[in-house]
């Protein structure tokens, strides 16, 4: 057996056992050990590696039986229908392609979205209208009776409103209030808390004791009606109807909707509102509403193709800390960087994560080898929240704070007492090559076709080593010529975005020069007020403190920087180059609509970019800012403005809308 062949029958061995001993603990125990997170992960892992190597599937893998072993104390029972699993996708990416899976085949459905309740869910047989039988899912094929403690469940109804013979199918759970009055109760008796409601739903309906069961406040929302086309239904919106008719709980949150674009709508509002219900919810389910559909697309061997689940992104997920890793940036600043086990978090692979500093690491206590927590701050950028202590086994290995530079081997130093290390080496080539990164990106100088690689590319092919190479990038012009993805169109559009970058205002060359501490903000404060680099060239200290938000630490690199002889050389060759050396701006002239108010930008604008708005509204006096608030004056909303857009509805903010920001920016336009 190849080497590589038997590597993947160890993953995939590796992965059956993770698997099944979670099972387990979960279902046998009531003692899971990993997080509904790192479950799925493993699954979706194995399954891919079983479709592309299928003669490694064992007969024992998860993914040949729905769900669990059963527990022992209970009566095992037959489904007469097999309750078999709902295909789960991560994304609405994935939740479009189950739509066009389903119009390729000719249809054009609309889609019953039902709430995905955190629960376990429940087979019920009514006879006569009375309920004779309750039953666990088990493994899709046999199920646990628990009809003792359905009967206890107060939204479940003893006797139907109709003496008719039929199975329902729903969910069992625990509300939130419920959960945290139980857990009130239990620590005024010494009792250890539940650790959350599905949890706690599951041990309830497995008691031998009713009168437990009964104390526990179970409650259901009925989702599926497995006959019901048999009984003359023609749709899931009706088949809920008639449920709630007979008297069973149905979720008012379930709606139909008219195409993809409504369900992920929907999805996208209620992983927003989720943490304000009443209950736990971990996804939405998507159905095709016609059953007459559902019936023709059938099944495949593992799931109905009529119908995903769409689970929620995490907020917050467990993987594991692999590895630290040290990156160089373009001041120097040493970042080291959390190598992680790949994992979705937010809807995206989250591989890598920053670790700011040595003292943050020894903050959160991190140890390479341990299971970590991740979020996204802000919902953008990955962050390791904490240490699992509990998952900590002794064998993980101690974090060291490097003392050289990884690059290039200089011994690391502080910059004005700060935490941070530095690589102090000006010749650093990581720190070279940020540096020429930063200078072409879009807020600095913006030269588009200087992306990160074809920077480091360019940066090892000794075309581009220092900011001036950058434009004397046509020198090189009959080697870029021979470089693969570089034909004469893309080296035209390259050496005219150089040129075009010229023409930026000061700010974006002071943005670009990467002075310690200027940023966008400081970097406008600076063009603004003093309008030229030769005034900045000869700023001092008590000039700068006089600007709000500047401090003695910048007021002083900045001083230092236009005083620095090889930075002045700098800017020299620059102006030789023909590179704007002052202020273009207009914001001295004044706009009734615009000076002084604060704007909140969101949404897509066809061929506008937000970027160049933005850049337009500041140069008339404009506060922008990234998030809706009450002081917030206008919200100016494009195309899926999303929750920016609901938030400043509810709180009656003015919203300007594409047209209207067309009509402002026409009249700045011929205001001059």
């Amino acid at each position: 057996m190849e080497l590589i062949n038997l590597e993947i029958k160890n993953r995939i061995d590796e992965l059956v056992e993770i698997i099944n001993h979670a099972n387990y603990e979960y279902y046998i125990l009531d003692n899971p050990t990993l997080s509904n997170q790192e479950w799925d992960s493993y699954l979706k892992e194995l399954e891919s590696l079983e479709v592309e190597y299928p003669e490694y599937i064992r007969a024992d893998s998860p993914t040949q039986k729905v769900g669990s072993d059963i527990v022992e104390k209970f009566n095992k029972i037959k489904h007469d229908v097999p309750m078999i699993s709902i295909q789960d996708v991560f994304s609405y990416e994935e939740i479009q392609e189950f739509d066009d899976k389903i119009q390729k085949e000719g249809y054009k459905p609309t889609y019953y979205c039902e709430l995905k309740i955190d629960g376990v869910s429940g087979s019920f047989i009514y006879e006569n209208g009375l309920l004779k039988l309750a039953k666990t899912r088990g493994d899709g094929l046999f199920g646990d009776e628990f009809t003792h403690n359905a009967k206890t469940i107060k939204s479940l109804p003893i006797k139907l409103k109709e003496n008719v013979n039929l199975e329902v199918r729903g969910e069992v759970f625990i509300a939130k209030k419920t959960l945290e009055k139980l857990n009130e109760e239990r620590r005024n008796l010494n009792q250890p808390e539940f650790k959350n409601c599905r949890n706690t739903a599951s041990g309830s309906i497995k008691q031998l004791d009713s009168k437990i069961a009964a104390k526990r406040n179970l409650d259901t929302w009925i989702y599926h009606l497995p006959n019901a086309r048999e009984l003359g239904f023609k749709t899931q919106q009706e088949t809920m109807e008639y449920m709630k008719s007979l008297g069973f709980k149905v979720n008012p949150a379930n709606i139909n909707c008219n195409s993809i674009e409504e369900v992920i709508a929907f999805c996208e509002k209620h992983n927003k509102i989720r943490n304000e219900l009443l209950y736990d919810i971990d996804g939405v389910v998507v159905k095709v509403n016609n059953l007459d559909m559902q019936n023709d697309l059938g099944l495949t061997a593992k799931y109905p193709k009529w119908c995903v689940a769409y689970k929620f992104p995490a907020e917050e997920v467990l993987t594991k800390l692999e590895d630290i890793i040290f990156t160089v940036g373009r001041t120097g600043k040493i970042t080291p960087n959390a190598v992680l086990s790949p994992t979705l978090v937010a809807g995206s692979m989250v591989a890598r994560a920053t670790l700011h500093n040595h003292e943050y690491i020894q903050e959160k206590n991190l140890k390479i080898g341990d299971i970590v927590a991740i979020r996204k701050a802000g919902d953008v950028i990955p962050e390791v929240a904490y240490v699992k202590m509990d998952r900590r086994m002794g064998i993980e290995t101690e974090f060291e704070m490097i003392k050289e530079c990884p690059i290039c081997g200089s011994t690391l130093g502080r910059k004005n007492e700060q935490v941070d290390l530095y690589c102090l080496n000006d010749v650093c080539p990581a720190r070279k090559i940020e540096s020429l990164i930063h200078f072409s990106s879009r807020k600095a100088m913006n030269i588009e076709g200087l992306g990160e690689r074809i920077v480091e590319d360019f940066f090892n092919m000794e075309f581009i080593k220092t900011i001036v190479d950058i434009f004397k990038l046509n020198e090189h012009e009959s080697e870029l010529i021979t470089l693969e993805g570089f034909g004469r169109k893309s080296i035209d559009n390259l050496f005219a975005s150089i040129e075009n970058s010229k023409k930026n205002s000061l700010e974006k060359l002071l943005f670009a020069l990467g002075v310690a501490g200027i940023g966008e903000v400081t970097s406008r404060l600076l063009a603004k007020k003093f309008h030229t680099m030769d005034r900045l060239l000869e700023v001092t200290e008590e000039e700068l403190l006089e600007i709000k938000d500047i401090g003695p630490i910048l007021a002083k690199n900045i001083v230092a920087y236009f005083q620095d002889v090889d930075n002045k050389e700098l800017i020299n060759t620059l102006k030789e180059f023909g590179v704007n050396m002052n202020y273009l701006g207009k914001a001295e002239q004044f706009y009734e609509g615009i000076s002084n108010k604060k704007f909140v930008i969101t949404g897509s604008f066809g061929d506008l970019k937000r970027d160049d708005i933005k850049d337009i509204f500041k140069n008339y006096g404009a506060n922008i800012s990234e998030s809706v608030s009450k002081n917030t004056d206008v919200v100016i909303a494009g195309e899926k403005a999303g929750s920016k857009l609901e938030k400043a509805q509810s709180l009656k903010i003015e919203i300007w809308d594409e047209e209207k920001l067309l009509d402002v920016l026409e009249e700045l336009k011929t205001k001059g």
